[in-house]
């Protein structure tokens, strides 16, 4: 509590722990996306950490690597690892069963929110198909929300937010979706 009170009164923050348990309410809602909503997964997802400059993370990751390998081996997941032009890592990850990508996201959110790196996940990234759009269901760790990011193909840096409302009216009862839109950050160039 005194450190807390030590925190405010000096204007530090805390860092926000990740929320991790309503990443998976996107299982159920994958009915009503391709049965109502037209959208075919596109076999892909990601998850987004800021990575960090010590022993400890450079072991994670190298067991991170190899719980990869496992659910390669074990479930027909692919990974590999990639860096983004800002620094961030990612886990790429390729799968033709939505519900492996689904469990391949949570287990490695899970084992670097256990070994003490939750605060440096950002966001898992789930990619659909709508016809010529590619649509992008983004799950923000820190505010345990998911939201629609649909890049308009062709135009540089613009997205369909009109396609993006419809989305989030059609799907606000059955996932946890951002209620505050200027919380909903395009992701463009991502590597998924």
């Amino acid at each position: 509590m005194a450190k807390r009170f030590l925190d405010i009164l000096l204007g530090r923050s805390q860092p926000i722990k990740p929320q991790m348990s309503k990443l998976y309410a996107i299982s159920t809602a994958y009915v009503t996306m391709t049965t109502e909503l037209g959208l075919t997964p596109a076999d892909r997802a990601g998850v987004c950490f800021r990575p960090l400059e010590s022993a400890a993370f450079d072991r994670l990751q190298s067991d991170l690597g190899r719980l990869l390998e496992i659910s390669s081996r074990t479930a027909g997941t692919k990974a590999e690892m990639q860096t983004d032009s800002f620094g961030f890592q990612w886990a790429i990850l390729t799968d033709p069963q939505f519900e492996d990508l689904i469990t391949t996201t949570q287990v490695f959110s899970e084992t670097l929110h256990d070994e003490g790196f939750g605060e440096q996940l950002l966001a898992a990234v789930f990619k659909f198909r709508h016809d010529d759009l590619a649509v992008y269901w983004i799950y923000n760790y820190k505010r345990g929300a998911f939201y629609p990011f649909v890049p308009e193909p062709g135009k540089e840096r613009r997205r369909d937010n009109a396609y993006e409302l419809r989305l989030r009216a059609a799907l606000e009862k059955e996932l946890p979706i951002e209620p505050q839109i200027e919380y909903w950050y395009p992701l463009w160039g991502v590597p998924v």
